[in-house]
Order: structure tokens, then C-alpha cells, then sequence
């Protein structure tokens, strides 16, 4: 919700887009149509990167290097596979396919495992 703010309601010293000093208005604004107290929006804006954030965009470059290594063969098993055993990264694969989703990477689908056979006439 915050990012949606942020798109919306221009960086801190940054004027509105007529130069008129409105932007208190906007971020009041919007900040009201979001349900999101004015005072929390400056915090979270103002608060440094969480851990959390930093191991992200720190995980995503490697699922990154390694998905274009596969020449982008690669999905969120595999990834997975390699940051545990290739490269010693304790993480959750639930935390790869989030990650691989946000930053618009997947594996080539192969051939199913389960093929349809032809049922045999029965007449």
C-alpha cells in the first residue's frame, strides 16, 4: 500500500505539479483514500530499508545470475536447488517463486510427465 503512495504523492522538497506548494494536499489526499494516517506515511518513507527488504533485492540478484546461467531454463525448483546445495543459501522456496514472480522470471515448461493415452474400443 505504501508503494501505491509513493507512486502517487511525489519525494520529500518535491513540489506538486502546478509549483503551488500543494503537496501536503496530495499526500493528505491520498493518504485518506488509501486509509493510511499522513504521520505513518512520512515514518515508513523516512525509516531505512528492514533487513528483510535488503536480503530481498540481495537474493533476487542471485536468483537473477543464476536463472540467466541456465540461459532462463531455470524455474523455482532448480533455482532453489542451486542456492541451497551450489551455493550454501538457506532460504525457503516459497521465498525463490516470490521472488522469481516479482521480478518476472520463470523456467521453460518441459513435456508433461502425464500423457493421455488413447482408451482403447470397447465394442
Amino acid at each position: 500500500m505504501i508503494e501505491l503512495v509513493r507512486e502517487v504523492v511525489p519525494p520529500k522538497g518535491v513540489r506538486g505539479h502546478r509549483g503551488d506548494g500543494r503537496q501536503g494536499i496530495l499526500v493528505e489526499v491520498t493518504c485518506r483514500m488509501l486509509d493510511v494516517s499522513v504521520s505513518g506515511y512520512y515514518a515508513r518513507r523516512d525509516r531505512p530499508p528492514s533487513p528483510r527488504s535488503i536480503r530481498h533485492v540481495w537474493l533476487t540478484d542471485l536468483i537473477q545470475q543464476i536463472h540467466q546461467r541456465s540461459r532462463g531454463t531455470y524455474g523455482a525448483r532448480r533455482v532453489h536447488a542451486e542456492l541451497r546445495l551450489g551455493h550454501h543459501v538457506p532460504v525457503s522456496h516459497g521465498a525463490v517463486e516470490l521472488l522469481m514472480q516479482r521480478a518476472g522470471l520463470q523456467g521453460l515448461s518441459g513435456p508433461s510427465k502425464w500423457r493421455r493415452r488413447p482408451r482403447p474400443d470397447h465394442h
